[in-house]
């Protein structure tokens, strides 16, 4: 029997919306990555964009277990000398409160043009508001 491969002009690409109030980050991050990389769908090939379109809210209210909050931290450097900088969870979640979702999902997706075509079709809110009701996102229980 033949492997039938699905051409991504045809598909149809839904909407989801994740709500991470009270949830765990990293929960999270599993199920967003796996909506996006396409993996809950039968046609399912590791080196095409099947995944649909993913939109987290309420990503300031995220739990994170044990003392995570005051001591995973997070680094970046600015590629000149002196230039390593490291901020904690809590520290961030108040400077972005996006970014610890978006790091953790981005680090679940593959590296190259395909992760970052796929990475775009994320949409973190803190808050409970998202722009995207147009598109009747189907909610996601974690």
């Amino acid at each position: 029997m033949k492997t039938i491969f699905v051409k991504p002009l045809t598909m149809e690409k839904k909407w989801y919306v994740i709500d991470a109030a009270g949830k765990d980050l990293g929960h999270v991050a599993v199920a967003a990555a796996r909506i996006l990389r396409g993996k809950n769908k039968p046609e399912y090939v590791p080196h095409q964009d099947m995944g649909d379109y993913v939109i987290i809210i309420n990503a300031a209210q995220v739990a994170m277990s044990g003392k995570k909050f005051t001591d995973k931290m997070y680094y970046r450097h600015s590629n000149f000398p002196g230039g390593f900088r490291a901020t904690n969870y809590a520290d961030m979640l108040k400077r972005k409160p996006e970014f610890p979702m978006e790091h953790a999902v981005k680090g679940m997706l593959p590296n190259g043009p395909l992760g970052r075509s796929l990475f775009n079709n994320m949409k973190v809110y803190a808050g409970s508001e998202h722009p995207h009701m147009a598109q009747k996102p189907i909610s996601v229980e974690v």
